[in-house]
């Protein structure tokens, strides 16, 4: 399918700072520019950067970005999910994942996460696909927030609620291993019911009933 792609900016001012919200951004236009020190929840600031970039190369891949200047302080990525994952065992081109986001910690009160994932479906570039997202406690930087699991998980689906994403039900075993987990999606209006039905099977693969 074509993957359709509009970029867009949007400047925020707080106080002494203009932050830029933009995206999806070119894997190029990643590589001219720096990211915050305080980017460290998946991996080093370099190394991170160059995920960034691999996935911005993707046809599918969307990068949002807020950005200080010439620095990435917060990210936002879309992609196809791992092979290894049953996400993709649907074999679904129009599903994609909400991966990770990420904010540096100055930044954090300027509710740049909510910003980006709005961004993200600017123009209606994304009524074509089912997007989820798989929230994990173990992923959620409690210590730093000092919010607790239930107090992170709110927070995490009012973040995702502000783009229409909801709650689903699924099986998935590590979805399930702990009841702060969930899986949230956003159906796009352009969706197919053939589709959502896939979808529907890929969420529930245990068929035995009781």
């Amino acid at each position: 399918m074509e993957h359709i792609k509009i970029p867009h900016q949007q400047e925020i001012k707080y106080e002494d700072k203009t932050i830029y919200i933009e995206g999806p951004v070119s894997s190029n236009g990643l590589k001219e520019l720096s990211m915050h020190e305080g980017l460290v929840a998946f991996r080093e600031p370099e190394e991170q950067q160059e995920a960034l970039v691999e996935i911005a190369s993707l046809p599918e891949g969307r990068i949002i970005i807020a950005r200080d200047g010439n620095t990435v302080v917060g990210y936002v990525t879309f992609h196809y999910a791992d092979e290894l994952e049953r996400w993709s065992k649907g074999n679904m081109d129009d599903l994609i994942e909400l991966g990770a986001i990420e904010v540096a910690s100055p930044y954090r009160s300027y509710g740049l996460g909510k910003k980006m994932i709005q961004h993200a479906f600017f123009e209606h570039q994304m009524e074509n696909y089912i997007v989820f997202t798989t929230e994990y406690y173990w992923h959620w930087d409690l210590k730093g927030s000092g919010l607790s699991i239930w107090d992170y998980r709110k927070m995490m689906e009012k973040l995702m609620e502000s783009a229409g994403m909801t709650w689903y039900a699924t099986d998935d075993p590590e979805i399930c291993s702990h009841p702060a987990n969930c899986l949230m999606v956003r159906i796009g209006r352009n969706v197919p019911i053939s589709s959502e039905e896939k979808f529907d099977r890929v969420r529930f693969q245990r068929r035995f009933m009781y």
